[in-house]
């Protein structure tokens, strides 16, 4: 399989991660600002995921940029990355429905961590397919960037049952880290 097919079948995936998540979006009962105030907590919510969903996929664009084979184990592995992803919605809801209390402030943890795992795991199998010295391989290098930001969700995940905000913005500050696009890899795309 061409790495053009895979990143076409996650582009589609992810596309209806987003458009769920979006649809579980409560509208307002009422007409004024003062409606939409008590779903702020929860439109924040939904504002990060949308930024970690387009992280990873952004990400998994450039990866797959410089990957030149796929096979079927990386197949699995991008499917282990998609079924991660397509838990957020899940969690998102589920902190619509209870608040930021400490259990599904954790699970949102555990599922940005298992998506940040299995996105490991997937350039792994990649550079396994692709060789030791292949491109993507010399572009992640120690992959600092990507074991501080499983560092934090991880530690992120236990201080959620104690306080929830602090998890939160642990949450909030991977995203800013990944905001900007991976430079490692930028560089080798644009040659």
């Amino acid at each position: 399989m061409e790495p053009d097919r895979l990143e076409a079948f996650t582009d589609g995936v992810v596309a209806i991660i987003i458009t769920i998540m979006v649809l579980e979006i409560r509208v307002p009962h009422g007409a004024d600002l003062a409606s939409l105030q008590a779903d702020v907590p929860v439109l924040l919510a939904y504002v990060l995921s949308y930024i970690n969903v387009g992280i990873f996929w952004n990400n998994h664009h450039h990866m797959l940029q410089l990957t030149e084979r796929v096979d079927g184990k990386v197949l699995w592995a991008n499917l282990g990355l998609l079924f991660w992803l397509s838990l957020v919605p899940f969690v998102i809801r589920w902190i619509d429905e209870s608040g930021f209390t400490p259990l599904p402030t954790a699970a949102y943890g555990v599922v940005l961590a298992a998506a940040a795992i299995s996105y490991n795991i997937l350039q792994r199998q990649i550079i396994v397919v692709n060789g030791p010295d292949s491109r993507l391989a010399v572009a992640l290098g120690g992959d600092l960037k990507g074991k501080f930001s499983l560092a934090l969700y991880l530690a992120a995940i236990p201080l959620a049952f104690a306080r929830p905000w602090i998890a939160g913005c642990m949450y909030v500050a991977v995203a800013l880290i990944w905001l900007v696009p991976d430079t490692r890899i930028e560089a080798l795309v644009k040659r």
